[in-house]
């Protein structure tokens, strides 16, 4: 047997060892913890099993530990968690589960260290490691799992089938750990989630959503999602996405493979950021490109409105996959529908007229929109790649100028409803959304300045065009300003 004493030398574990010792049971730690230990990768959290009651044990550890200790207790489950300073130490009495079909949730009985090292998902979190004095710091490995860390391979402990079958999440863990530690699934296991793939039904979806979010943390999402679409597990719980998949060809012409496109983007903006929810942009940019894919003989291939119908289907998903429904979905939907502005503006001359339209838009999510539209340039052609992205640069620079001059990131109407009302002595109503969008439109295409005097005085004449009278002159309330225009509470939003 292998000697650990040294990689398990911080007092927490003798504490534990010696509380175990007091009330006579056997205590290893296991799992994840021992797996990071010999994978070299910092890990905070330490996963203990008893043989015997584990939150007894928990509770003489936390009151050893003394002061600032944080534990709970759940006495339904049988487990318990002592958090001190940085470390979280969750600790379970050893058991033996079995599984209903239609169900993940074990029926558990108390077992024995070997019971517990079988029911786990997988050989490397099999490993434990002795706190018992007789053989303190040894390292139990039932399975091979050491053999299976330094192969970086994923394999099951007991039959791949029962495994998975059993707590059909394990098949999205393993997927997650492929990704995340570069490890390659032994192909028994992936063939085992192939054949039980449907068993994901069974999953609530939050469990399922929790495990793909990991996924799309890590450094390469790609690989992960190429592992779910292989076995067939994305078809089942995330179909929008697997449709993405495929070529179609007439007459000799073909459109890119979608899926694989959006992988690539995905991957070049994690290069980038850590938002999920902009990864998350990534994914669903060009969601809705197979219902509005159509064959034109004179161009070929094209996905008219997809960013349109793209942005309707976002909370569709959103709501299926249980992601939340708030600001976060509304981040996604204005990014999916706004990913072809900048490229378009890319491509173009660039006016300022247009460029005040995208940050009116996108407001103060124009940066994240900036890192999705540059990570979407996925060509083969280096020149063209160039091209783009010397073009992006000249928005940018132009977006940083219009944005310096105008203020109209996060716009506010230099005229609001009330001065409208007031000045020709109308009710809210039509008329005076018009005069809002009228000065607007104007704002934006430069026709006149994002100041009062211009705004007023263009007020004044599209009232006049409306035969409308002035009635009561409003001068402009001066306040200290940052940015602009002050935010403005306006009655006569909803008539524009």
């Amino acid at each position: 047997m292998t000697s650990m004493q040294h990689e398990i030398s911080l007092p927490v574990f003798g504490l534990i060892s010696n509380a175990a010792l007091e009330l006579g049971v056997k205590v290893y730690v296991v799992g994840g913890f021992v797996r990071d230990i010999l994978l070299h990768r910092p890990s905070k959290d330490i996963d203990v099993v008893v043989i015997g009651d584990g939150i007894e044990l928990a509770r003489l550890v936390a009151n050893k530990l003394g002061k600032n200790t944080e534990a709970k207790f759940y006495g339904q489950f049988g487990t318990a968690m002592v958090r001190y300073k940085s470390w979280s130490v969750e600790f379970v009495g050893a058991r033996k589960e079995s599984y209903k079909l239609y169900s993940r949730k074990p029926i558990v009985a108390q077992g024995t260290l070997a019971d517990d090292q079988n029911r786990r998902d997988f050989t490397i979190n099999a490993l434990a490691i002795s706190l018992n004095k007789n053989d303190y710091g040894q390292l139990l490995d039932p399975f091979n799992g050491v053999d299976d860390l330094s192969k970086k391979i994923l394999r099951t402990p007991l039959d791949p089938d029962i495994t998975y079958s059993d707590d059909p999440l394990r098949m999205m863990r393993a997927v997650r750990f492929a990704t995340q530690l570069g490890f390659t699934i032994e192909k028994p296991s992936f063939d085992a989630i192939s054949r039980n793939k449907n068993r994901i039904r069974i999953v609530s979806a939050e469990r399922v959503t929790d495990e793909l979010n990991k996924i799309m943390m890590t450094r390469r999402p790609s690989v992960g999602f190429k592992l779910l679409f292989d076995s067939g597990l994305l078809q089942v719980f995330f179909p929008q996405m697997a449709a993405l998949q495929g070529v179609e060809t007439v007459n000799g012409k073909a459109h890119k493979d979608n899926f694989y496109h959006t992988l690539e983007v995905l991957d070049n903006l994690c290069a980038t950021t850590d938002d999920l929810w902009l990864r998350w942009a990534a994914v669903l940019h060009d969601i809705a490109k197979p219902p509005t894919k159509r064959y034109d003989p004179q161009v070929g291939w094209t996905f008219h409105g997809h960013e349109f119908r793209g942005a309707k289907m976002v909370p569709g998903i959103f709501k299926m996959l249980k992601l939340p429904m708030g600001d976060k979905m509304k981040f996604v939907q204005k990014m999916v529908l706004l990913h072809l502005r900048p490229i378009v503006l890319a491509q173009e001359i660039v006016t300022d007229s247009a460029v005040r339209r995208l940050l009116f838009d996108a407001g103060d999510d124009i940066d994240s929109l900036m890192l999705l539209c540059e990570a979407d340039i996925t060509s083969k052609n280096e020149y063209k790649v160039k091209k783009y992205r010397d073009n992006f640069q000249l928005v940018r620079q132009k977006l940083k100028e219009i944005e310096a001059k105008d203020n109209i990131r996060n716009w506010q109407p230099p005229v609001n409803g009330e001065v409208i009302m007031t000045v020709f002595d109308l009710k809210p109503g039509k008329q005076v959304g018009l005069i809002k969008t009228a000065i607007r439109e104007a704002v934006l295409d430069g026709v006149i300045g994002n100041n009062y005097h211009e705004a007023y005085a263009f007020m004044k004449a599209e009232g006049a065009k409306m035969g409308l009278e002035v009635v009561q002159e409003v001068e402009e309330v001066i306040e200290v300003k940052t940015n602009g225009p002050l935010p403005v509470k306006d009655s006569t939003e909803s008539d524009e």
